[in-house]
């Protein structure tokens, strides 16, 4: 049962875009914030065969329970932020799943009626506060909002520890970024 509500609660995630994109980190930050919530996850990479620039995903499962099975077929929320992502991605998501994609580099046609679709510009959102590099952030945000795969104080928590630690002269930059990501579905 979850800690915090007492209820059987398990939610999947798939992100994906370019390499360089930041969907590892995304689907890392939403896998150590569930951690923090005392939740069992699990966390897979998938890369394409070049390193920058060729196709990257992650499957992140965060549950109250332990997880049989890391592989994730049918999400609840998809993340994507190019078009062959977008493409490849958008009927993996279950029935009265979300669907979230960077309306910056993808146009979202032929999409189905029985999930949630938003439109994230999560380039312009990074570009605008100084560095096209942390739309994931934006998207990260965004996720949080429409979702609830993890708590939102939790998230920027680890925000905080993570990217603070790393480079805390980009922490306030990542926290604006975050919570515009977050307003557009808030």
């Amino acid at each position: 049962m979850d800690k915090n509500s007492g209820k059987k609660f398990e939610m999947s995630l798939i992100a994906a875009g370019f390499g360089g994109q930041g969907l590892m980190v995304l689907g890392q930050l939403v896998a150590y914030t569930g951690i923090e919530e005392g939740r069992y996850v699990s966390w897979i990479p998938s890369y394409g065969p070049e390193m920058r620039g060729g196709t990257a995903n992650c499957c992140v499962i965060v549950s109250s329970e332990e997880i049989g099975a890391p592989v994730v077929s049918e999400a609840d929320v998809i993340v994507v932020m190019n078009q062959p992502s977008f493409d490849k991605f958008k009927n993996d998501v279950r029935q009265n799943g979300i669907l979230l994609y960077n309306s910056d580099l993808v146009k979202a046609g032929g999409t189905r009626s029985d999930i949630r679709l938003i439109a994230v510009p999560a380039n312009t959102i990074a570009l605008a506060e100084g560095s096209e590099k942390v739309a994931n952030i934006a998207m990260l945000g965004a996720v949080v909002a429409a979702s609830g795969i993890v708590s939102d104080r939790d998230c920027v928590e680890v925000l905080k520890e993570k990217l603070g630690k790393k480079k805390p002269e980009f922490l306030p930059m990542n926290l604006s970024i975050y919570e515009k990501g977050k307003a557009l579905v808030a």
